[in-house]
């Protein structure tokens, strides 16, 4: 449980310098104050802090990465976030990154980092038949080095900034194209048992993300390896999502709570729920006897 802050409606320039330049907008103080408290949340609900631990918190550039860190140093600032925290951007060697823009903005804002420079584009560009997308083998190749990099700086989580929308996308690929009910977890061990994987944004929307980024002006570098390929599965969700969602306002909310609120002995899976085992109570049905009609 995070401890609850003294000071609540302190003034927004009593802040980090990731936070200097922010508009002073009412709109935009209710943004930053939602993205805060969302965060918390799901911190608390998810059981993520464990006081004194380190945490990699990976920036890759876009806008979730940066509102993460943001979020994060911000909660870390007011006492709130009793971990310390790394950014860790993985250069990935894909052409014309420019490599200069996070080290920069890390050092101008004061937030301790390592930067590392990994060529998994050749890899990924090797190994992906042509027309296939790259998506899976990147993101298992860039979560190898980032696990290593954990351990060699003594971090106990990999923090990522997959916020509600990528979750609940996530849940209809893997219902459409996989045959099975699962999505992002906020919190998840790897394999070996050593490293926990966090997304402290679960309950943080992409259009909050994308609102907070643009509006703090944060250099956002887009993902040209992905982003280069048309027709992926996702972006088809996505627009899928975004149809229901302009005809029924709220209903990815409400889809995401769903994810929330499971049933197992609703569902068809007996390996949570034992239905062979489910038996009648032989005490109600002798309060409850049948009512059988004679037979005359």
């Amino acid at each position: 449980m995070l401890d609850k802050p003294d000071t609540p409606d302190e003034p927004l320039d009593d802040i980090h310098a990731l936070f200097h330049g922010a508009p002073s907008t009412t709109e935009f103080k209710k943004l930053r104050k939602r993205i805060i408290r969302d965060t918390r949340q799901a911190i608390d609900d998810f059981g993520m802090v464990e006081r004194g631990a380190k945490w990699l918190v990976c920036l890759s550039g876009g806008k979730d990465s940066y509102t993460l860190l943001a979020a994060l140093t911000e909660l870390q600032w007011r006492g709130l976030l009793p971990v310390e925290i790394l950014a860790c951007n993985l250069d990935q060697g894909q052409p014309n990154f420019p490599a200069t823009v996070l080290p920069e903005f890390l050092e101008k804002m004061g937030v301790p980092h390592r930067i590392e420079y990994q060529d998994t584009y050749s890899i990924v560009k090797d190994k992906v038949p042509a027309g296939r997308t790259y998506c899976a083998l990147c993101s298992r190749l860039r979560r190898g080095n980032l696990y290593r990099i954990a351990r060699e700086e003594g971090c106990s989580a990999v923090v990522l900034g997959h916020h509600r929308d990528d979750i609940l996308e996530t849940f209809f690929l893997n219902l459409f194209h996989g045959s099975r009910l699962s999505a992002m977890p906020p919190k998840l061990l790897n394999e070996e048992g050593d490293v926990f994987v966090y997304r402290p944004l679960a309950y943080v929307s992409e259009a909050d993300c994308e609102r907070f980024a643009r509006d703090m002006n944060y250099p956002i570098i887009p993902c040209d390896l992905c982003g280069s390929q048309d027709g992926l599965q996702r972006q088809n969700i996505k627009q899928m999502l975004d149809m229901w969602e302009q005809k029924s306002p709220g209903r990815r909310q409400k889809m995401f709570r769903a994810l929330t609120n499971t049933n197992p002995s609703h569902l068809l899976d007996p390996n949570l729920f034992d239905f062979a085992g489910l038996t009648r109570d032989p005490v109600k049905i002798e309060q409850n006897p049948p009512n059988l009609l004679s037979a005359d």
